[in-house]
């Protein structure tokens, strides 16, 4: 192992000490690379392990120095893809968060976990827009866009940056607003890294103490998963246009790992959360679906919003891809689920809808968040083998394609750089002028896998 120390650059400081580098065969290198995402890891020829913005700085003049591309990782749950050699940034030990009630912002460093948001915010009555899952990195989760568990009420994370800290390309640390830098700011937010290392973020927190949610789940084979997506998608069609709702359908194995009562079940559910006062009228019509496995839905403080999904917190391997609808063809989503239900045989594969439209819809023209008019996003996750999943994938995701718009890029697990409708072609002209001006010599790689994974 290694402290590396690089001549100072532009406005980046660092202290005498250096980062400290790992590189393969190094004592802590393997741990140093573990993540969520246990099925594939970067291989880098040199990790940063940064404790401060100085050693990103740091690490980026050396990698710029000797030509290397450069990656980013903080928790390791959007990991695009397998990678080799090149110069790996760690963040995890750049945590810090810090709440202004007053101003009701989170200002959060790029190793920080949402978890730790809501629980800086809670005290003050405030939330974050965070997403299902409080172990997901909040700095990686943002540049991709953000669909949070209030997401039809408040809009993309994106949405409500109010300034980025990022290392670009030249070894240079910027202080970037919508006025300072706007068209840096634009790109960094929905455009899938390659324009720096994001250090630290500060965005909004909306005055949300309380919500009613939770999700009520069903036999997948004696109520029929189709019936129960189809009597979601109707009820989609009458809640207030704040309320955000979730379909899912996950066929356990029968595994003793698991807990008694989900062995071997088709598990499907709806999820809600909704932070009006007469949350238990409109969900009574979810009630009468069918008898349910198991009821959550009730009024609970915020810091127990993850709850509602209950996310696995356990590391494991998996891939994932997803598509956004123009609107959700039932014919066509009964074949995804046919081809994704416990007789498909293959690898494990959990289906998620979300609806969109709401405040998802509105703004964006402060930042590349693509696809605003889509009405519903499928998210496919599969375990297993990598190759099986891509094609289990790819067999669920066809039935689709008549009504898909493109692609959601926080939801593209494993996908490599694979970019296909990701962006429209406008965005992605645009973007594409931006890396340029800020990346010339493509020092962060290509339209995914650079800087801002989770």
């Amino acid at each position: 192992m290694d402290i590396v120390n690089e001549p100072n650059s532009g406005d980046a400081t660092h202290g005498t000490s250096g980062p400290l580098v790992l590189r393969p065969g190094d004592p802590g290198y393997e741990d140093e690379l573990a993540g969520f995402q246990t099925g594939f890891a970067p291989r880098p020829d040199a990790v940063f392990a940064a404790s401060s913005a100085a050693d990103v700085a740091a690490a980026v003049r050396y990698a710029a120095r000797r030509g290397l591309p450069v990656r980013v990782q903080a928790t390791g749950h959007g990991l695009p893809g397998p990678s080799e050699g090149g110069v790996l940034i760690t963040t995890r030990r750049l945590d810090g968060v810090s709440v202004d009630p007053v101003a009701r912002t989170a200002r959060v460093q790029a190793g920080a976990r949402w978890g730790q948001v809501v629980t800086a915010a809670a005290p003050h009555g405030l939330a974050p827009l965070n997403g299902s899952a409080p172990s997901v990195g909040v700095v990686g989760y943002v540049l991709g866009g953000g669909l949070g568990i209030l997401a039809r009420e408040f809009g993309y994370a994106a949405d409500h940056v109010r300034s980025l800290d990022v290392v670009t390309a030249d070894g240079r640390a910027r202080h970037v607003t919508p006025e300072s830098e706007p068209d840096l700011y634009w790109a960094l937010l929905g455009g899938g890294g390659g324009l720096g290392v994001v250090t630290a973020l500060e965005t909004d927190l909306v005055p949300v103490a309380t919500l009613y949610g939770g999700s009520v789940s069903f036999d997948g084979r004696e109520v029929g998963a189709a019936t129960v997506l189809r009597a979601w998608r109707e009820w989609t069609r009458t809640v207030p246009e704040g309320l955000t709702s979730s379909f899912a359908a996950v066929p356990y194995p029968d595994l003793p790992t698991l807990p008694r009562a989900l062995r071997g079940r088709y598990v499907v559910s709806v999820r809600v959360a909704h932070t009006g006062a007469d949350g238990e009228r409109i969900t009574a019509p979810l009630r009468r679906i069918g008898p349910p496995l198991a009821d959550s839905l009730r009024r609970m403080p915020y810091a127990e919003s993850h709850t509602i999904h209950s996310d696995p917190d356990v590391p494991h391997a998996y891939y994932g891809d997803s598509a956004v609808l123009r609107e959700l063809d039932l014919d066509a989503a009964g074949e995804l689920l046919a081809r994704t239900g416990p007789d498909a045989g293959g690898p494990l594969c959990v289906v998620q809808v979300n609806q969109l439209g709401g405040a998802l819809a509105a703004g964006g023209a402060a930042n590349a968040v693509p696809h605003r008019d889509g009405r519903f996003l499928v998210r496919l996750l599969a375990v297993g083998d990598r190759e099986a999943a891509r094609e289990r994938l790819d067999a669920a995701f066809a039935p689709l394609a008549p009504v898909t718009a493109g692609r959601a890029l926080n939801f593209a697990f494993g996908a490599g750089n694979r970019t296909d409708g990701l962006w429209d072609a406008k965005t992605r002209k645009r973007l594409a002028a931006i890396r340029s001006r800020y990346d010339p010599a493509s020092l962060f790689g290509g339209d995914l896998g650079g800087p801002g994974a989770c």
